[in-house]
């Protein structure tokens, strides 16, 4: 049994919980979402759509909210409002189901879903998983650097001692 989310107005961002990312659509309203899928992923795909990744190609798809979902969880996440002015609802709406069926360009890094659905809404692509994981692994490889530092250093202290 779903958890009660409140119903998405035409235009909010749908954030999907997948294991180990998220997906992200769009709410065109009637139940339904456009969103980017690489062409191994189908509805309701959850993890295992983690291997559509290693495409170059998606398609846009329109499809019922709950079949994309699958038995993920999800919410509405419209979290760039503040940052970035929404197009109206009905630009949105005929961006988005003038896109369906077409097939365009997927690049993990640069041109995901989430990518997508921002564009569609605030006219601007980004992701913020994708600069979330390079931070992360930044801040990673520093700190693989400065243990490695530490350790040449201890190790010829070591040798100068002895």
């Amino acid at each position: 049994m779903r958890a009660l989310i409140p119903e998405p107005n035409p235009g909010d961002l749908i954030e999907i919980f997948r294991m180990c990312y998220r997906h992200w659509a769009i709410y065109v309203g009637d139940g339904y979402v456009v969103h980017l899928v690489p062409p191994s992923e189908y509805a309701g795909a959850g993890a295992s759509s983690i291997m559509s990744a290693l495409t170059d190609k998606a398609l846009v798809k329109k499809e019922l909210l709950y079949d994309v979902v699958g038995r993920d969880r999800y919410r509405i996440n419209n979290k760039h409002d503040t940052v970035h002015q929404p197009l109206p609802p009905s630009k949105i709406i005929q961006n988005a189901e003038e896109q369906v069926g077409r097939e365009v360009l997927y690049k993990l890094t640069s041109e995901n879903c989430e990518h997508f659905v921002n564009e569609l809404r605030y006219g601007v692509p980004r992701s913020d998983q994708v600069r979330d994981a390079l931070v992360g692994a930044s801040v990673a490889g520093v700190g693989l650097a400065v243990v490695g530092l530490i350790g040449v250093m201890l190790s010829r202290n070591k040798r100068q001692n002895q």
